[in-house]
This record gives structure tokens, C-alpha cells and sequence, in this order.
């Protein structure tokens, strides 16, 4: 505010100024009496306008040093309206300083001096003429006073009268008054003086012009009166008469020309210096007017764009609450309120983005809890098969940690070698076109000392518009079928058992009977002979069964029970995990806070593998089979019901 109150005023003084030099030029009065404190006043001025642009632009400077917002507009504003200031009005400078230089050296180069002269000689000429008319008329007047009997008033009406004289007055040698009229006035005060009465009493008439106005020009003519007689006191007679008017107004205006053209002569050469300051004042003013015109629009433009910029880096930061006041109707305004609109759209296509973002992270968050907390692996792969997710479980079947990660399928072996052959099946499978699902059962090493893992890898390809890719899904199928095979140990122990335990009761009844019926009828030796005998077939068929019964109980005894507590929701899923693909509907009742039970894992795994499959073998026939799964607590134990709607 400050500097815009000192620019104002600078202007404002410059204007004055200037005006106060152009009037200056053209009075020539005014321009003697103030010419030493226009100049002090003019350069001080431009020296204050040098010194408020030098200001302006060290300012400039500084913003362009901290990059301030609308630096660069107001050095390109000032630098365009300088230009367009400088070079015309530099040009103008130089053209009008030689024009006025030139022209004031031809005012007093042309003659005018000897023209004044001669008008002025013309101007004396016309007057002594008319001046010498009124000396003959007063010497006249003069003589007919001297043959007059006596120099009195009436004498000196009559001559004043005849003569058309506007004032006639006789003095004395004294210098007072002898005769004048009554009630007459002089129109010249205080003359003639005593010296002019001696110059006229001694040497003749003394003849003068007075002007009394700018246009009245009175002519004065004193002459001696003769005396009548040696004893008589000298006089002198005084007339006055107007001169004529045009000579009169011609004079004054010929005189005036004179002393005014006579002072522009003395004072040429400030002339010079006054009119070259007012224009270098007038150019430095405009220049100054251009940049301070510069600097107040590139305010007045850079105040909107920096106030958007600050709103551009409030949005980049993510805030969009910051929003600019439309204080105008022109394009800036229109601009700001279109700004506004935008932000506005931005801050509601934020939050509905951040919503959805928030409900990706919840489905996203819920999908791994889903994959990290199935039983069986899973795997994806993108179109060039790189690995995209591996949850958990996967790994572990796998035995590898993280490292696969962003691998291609064929990469495996280098990761972890035992899985190189089990990638390039993979990645045969998964290159070759399908259109619908497909399955592979593969063994992989699981480690020293460890049996090898029978895995069954199930695979699929994504349609191209969602994802392009596969979808692996793994799952360990090692211990259905070990108890697949302890089944059908189970099922050949118990079919040879049913054989062979078949006709061993009736050959154990037929030599009990035999020996029954035969005995009462041998002799003592034959008698014990077949005692002999029947008791050898039946101990024999006694140890025919017990080797049968140990025959089926085989699978059971082949291995060293565990016993631990086992939680049997669990283990239920587990099992039905791979009767999923059954075609039967599996419902579950599965009781929430069931305590673990004490027990086999794998022997009970067998036994839910039997019922099950009892019940599906129930189901044969059923068009839409139905098995129920319940587990209960039921006085203090652990109750597992399986129902079905088969047969």
C-alpha cells in the first residue's frame, strides 16, 4: 500500500509538474521567478521515479529468486509495455528535443529584433510628431498668455479651449502652482518637477509621453512664458493632450513585444534546458507509468492464478476442501468457478473412490483369509505364466517359501530343485489349449527320510476380458490314499476271511460228528486213532480261524497306534474336502464349542473315510442324495451321526 500511495503521488507531482513547465515556457515572468526551483523540483522528481523503478525491480528480482507465483508474468508484462513505452517514446524524445533545440535557435536567429526596432522607431517617429504639434500649440498658447494683459484664469480657459488642451497650469520659477483652473484636476500627479520648469525657463520646451494605462498615452509639453517686463517673476506653462489611441495601444504593444523578446533573448538558453527536462520528465514518467502499470496487472492477473495454483497443489496433496471466492464475473471468475466445480467433482470422486478402495481392501483382506486358511493350495499364474498369489498351504505342499513369487512356472527348479520336474509337467498342462478343466496326480519329494506326497493338481484357465491366467488349486490326496489302500486291505481280509471261516465250521462239525458216531463202534486202538485224528482237524481249523481273524485285523496291527486329542469338526473337513465332487448334497451340524476327543487321527480318518462311503454306497440309487453330518456332546461325550437318504 505503501509503495502504491508513493507511485500515485509520484504521478500525480509529475503531471503538475509538467504542466507547471508548459505554463512556464509561455510566461516568460513566471519562468524568470520559479526557474531555479522547477529545475530542483523536476530533477528531484526524476531522480524519486528512477528511484521507485529501481525499487519495483530489485522487488522482481527477489521474487524471481524465491520463485514466487507471477514473477515471470510480471517481468514479461514489464518487459513488453517498457518496450512498447521506450522505443516509440524514445523516438519521440529524440525527434522532439531536436525539434525544440532547432526551433528556439530559429525563433531568435530570424531578424526580429531589427523589425521591433524599426516598429519601435516607427512607433517614436509618429510620437515626436504628434509631440512637436502640441510644443507649437503650446507656444502659442504660451504667447498669448505673455500679450494678455494679465496671466489669469480666464486667460488660461480661453487658451486651454481654443487649443482642445486637457489640462493647462501655469508654475512659477519655484516649481508651485501660479494659475489653474477651478476644480480642474492633474491628470499627471506630481508634475512637472522643478527640474524640468529650470530646463524649460533655460533652454526651451520639455516634451514627454506618460502612459497613464495599457491603452491611454498622455503627451506633456512644458514651455517658458515670456515675461511682460524685467521686474516680473518667470512662468512656465505645462499643457497636456492625449495622444492618439491606435498610436497609444500600437506603442504599448510594440514596446511590450520589445522587452518581452529581450528577455526570451537572455533567457534562451534555459529555454533549452526547461523544455528538455519537461520532456525527459514527461518520457521518464511514462515509463515508469508503464511499469508501475506492469506490476499492478500482473498483480492484479497473477493474484487468481497463484490463488489456483495453491488450490492445484491442495488437490495434488489431497485436499480438496480448499476452495477460491469468485470475486469477479469476467474469465477469471468463470475460470475460478469452473475450478471450484471441478474440485468439488474431484472431492466426491475421491470419497467414492476411497469407499471402493476401502471395500477392495475388506475383499481383498476377506479373499486371503479365505485362501490362507483353505486346505488346499492354490496357486494363479498371469498370462506369461509369472506366479501372481500362492497361499499358505500351497507352500508348504510345495515346500517352498515365498520365492516363487513373481517366478514363471517353469523357473521352479531353479528356486527349489525337487519341484523342476513338477513344473514342467505344470507348464506342459497349462500351455496346451483346453476349453475345459483338467486334473493330474504327481508324487514329490517331501524331504529326507520321508515318504514321498501324492499331490492332485487341478487346473484352469481365467477368461481373457477379467484376467488373462490359470488357477492351480493342490491337493495332498497322500492319506486318502493310504486309506484307500488300508480299505481294500480291509475289504481282502474280510472276503477272505468270510472264505475261509465259510467251510471250516462244517468240517470242524463233520469230524466232531465223525468221531460222535464212530467211536462206540472201533476197537480201542481204531477209537484212539480217530480221536487222534478229529482232534487234530479241530485243533487245526482253531488255528485256521485265529489266523484268519489275525488276517483281518492286519492293516489295523501293521502299525503303532497315536493317541492325541483330535478335533473332529476338523477332521470332517478334511475328509469331505475330497468327496466334494461327488454329486451328493453335504449338509453339516457341525456343534461349535466341541471339545477335542482322545483318539487315532488316522483310524479315526478310516472310520469317517467307511461311513461315508457306506453312505454313499447307500445312495446309489438315489437321484439326489442327501448326507447329513452331525456332532453333538451327549453326556459328557463326543457324538458323530451320519444319515443319508439311500437304501
Amino acid at each position: 500500500m505503501i509503495v502504491r500511495a508513493l507511485v500515485f503521488g509520484c504521478m500525480t507531482l509529475g503531471v503538475a509538474l509538467i504542466v507547471l513547465m508548459l505554463q512556464a515556457t509561455s510566461n516568460t515572468a513566471f519562468f524568470a521567478r520559479y526557474t531555479t526551483w522547477l529545475y530542483g523540483v523536476g530533477f528531484a522528481l526524476t531522480a524519486g521515479l528512477l528511484a521507485l523503478i529501481g525499487f519495483q525491480i530489485y522487488r522482481l528480482a527477489q521474487k524471481m529468486r524465491h520463485r514466487v507465483f507471477g514473477a515471470k508474468l510480471t517481468l514479461r508484462l514489464m518487459l513488453v509495455l517498457a518496450l512498447m513505452a521506450v522505443i516509440p517514446g524514445t523516438l519521440v524524445y529524440a525527434i522532439s528535443v531536436q525539434f525544440i533545440q532547432r526551433s528556439i535557435d530559429a525563433w531568435f536567429d530570424v531578424p526580429v529584433d531589427k523589425a521591433m526596432d524599426s516598429a519601435l522607431k516607427l512607433g517614436k517617429g509618429a510620437l515626436e510628431a504628434s509631440l512637436a504639434e502640441l510644443t507649437r500649440k503650446a507656444r502659442e498658447a504660451a504667447y498669448a498668455i505673455s500679450e494678455g494683459s494679465a496671466p489669469d484664469a480666464a486667460a488660461l480657459r480661453e487658451v486651454r479651449e481654443r487649443f482642445a488642451f486637457d489640462e493647462a497650469i501655469l508654475f512659477s520659477a519655484d516649481g508651485k502652482v501660479a494659475v489653474q483652473l477651478p476644480g480642474a484636476t492633474r491628470a499627471i500627479p506630481d508634475t512637472p518637477t522643478l527640474a524640468e520648469i529650470r530646463e524649460a525657463l533655460q533652454k526651451g520646451p520639455v516634451k514627454s509621453a506618460e502612459a497613464i494605462s495599457d491603452r491611454t498615452l498622455l503627451l506633456r509639453v512644458v514651455v517658458p512664458v515670456a515675461a511682460k517686463s524685467a521686474f516680473d517673476v518667470p512662468q512656465a506653462l505645462q499643457v497636456i493632450s492625449p495622444a492618439p489611441s491606435v498610436l497609444a495601444a500600437d506603442m504599448q504593444v510594440v514596446d511590450a513585444g520589445v522587452r518581452e523578446f529581450q528577455q526570451l533573448g537572455l533567457q534562451r538558453q534555459g529555454l533549452k534546458q526547461l523544455f528538455a527536462l519537461t520532456l525527459t520528465l514527461a518520457m521518464v514518467l511514462t515509463l515508469f507509468s508503464a511499469l508501475s502499470l506492469s506490476f499492478l496487472l500482473s498483480e492484479r492477473l497473477s493474484a487468481p492464478l497463484s490463488a489456483l495454483a495453491e488450490s492445484t497443489r491442495a488437490i495434488a496433496r489431497g485436499d480438496f476442501t480448499k476452495l477460491n471466492p469468485v470475486t469477479s464475473k469476467d474469465e477469471f471468475g468463470v475460470l475460478t468457478q469452473s475450478f471450484n466445480t471441478m474440485t468439488r467433482q474431484l472431492a466426491e470422486a475421491s470419497e467414492a473412490v476411497a469407499k471402493k478402495q476401502g471395500e477392495l481392501e475388506q475383499s481383498k483382506a476377506y479373499l486371503e483369509s479365505i485362501l490362507g486358511n483353505l486346505t488346499s493350495g492354490v496357486v494363479t499364474l498371469d498370462a506369461d505364466l509369472h506366479v501372481r498369489t500362492l497361499n499358505t498351504t500351497a507352500r508348504a505342499m510345495l515346500g517352498a517359501d515365498a520365492g516363487l513369487l513373481a517366478r514363471r512356472l517353469p523357473e521352479w527348479g531353479e528356486v527349489h530343485a525337487p519341484l523342476a520336474a513338477l513344473a514342467a509337467g505344470l507348464a506342459q498342462e497349462t500351455m496346451t489349449p483346453r476349453e475345459r478343466p483338467w486334473q493330474r496326480q504327481v508324487q514329490i519329494d517331501a524331504g529326507p527320510g520321508k515318504p514321498p506326497r501324492t499331490l492332485l493338481i487341478r487346473g484352469t484357465q481365467l477368461p481373457a476380458p477379467i484376467a488373462p491366467g490359470h488357477v492351480l488349486v493342490l491337493d495332498d490326496i497322500s492319506d486318502l490314499i493310504q486309506a484307500q489302500r488300508n480299505a481294500a486291505w480291509g475289504e481282502v481280509a474280510r472276503r477272505l476271511a468270510h472264505e475261509i471261516k465259510n467251510p471250516l465250521t462244517p468240517i470242524q462239525l463233520s469230524a466232531e460228528r465223525l468221531e460222535r458216531k464212530l467211536s462206540d463202534k472201533l476197537d480201542f486202538a481204531d477209537r484212539d486213532i480217530l480221536a487222534r485224528a478229529t482232534g487234530t482237524i479241530v485243533a487245526q481249523v482253531g488255528s485256521l480261524k485265529a489266523m484268519v481273524d489275525d488276517f483281518s485285523l492286519y492293516s489295523h496291527s501293521a502299525r503303532e497306534r497315536v493317541h492325541a486329542p483330535v478335533d473332529l469338526n476338523a477332521l470332517l473337513r478334511e475328509v469331505l474336502v475330497l468327496y466334494e465332487s461327488t454329486g451328493a448334497l453335504w449338509r453339516c451340524h457341525l456343534q461349535d464349542d466341541l471339545p477335542p476327543v482322545w483318539a487315532d487321527a488316522s483310524n479315526l480318518r478310516q472310520v469317517i473315510h467307511n461311513l461315508v462311503r457306506n453312505a454313499l454306497d447307500a445312495c446309489a440309487a438315489v437321484k439326489e442324495p442327501v448326507i447329513v453330518l452331525t456332532t453333538t456332546v451327549h453326556e459328557g461325550q463326543v457324538r458323530l451321526t451320519v444319515a443319508d437318504n439311500g437304501a
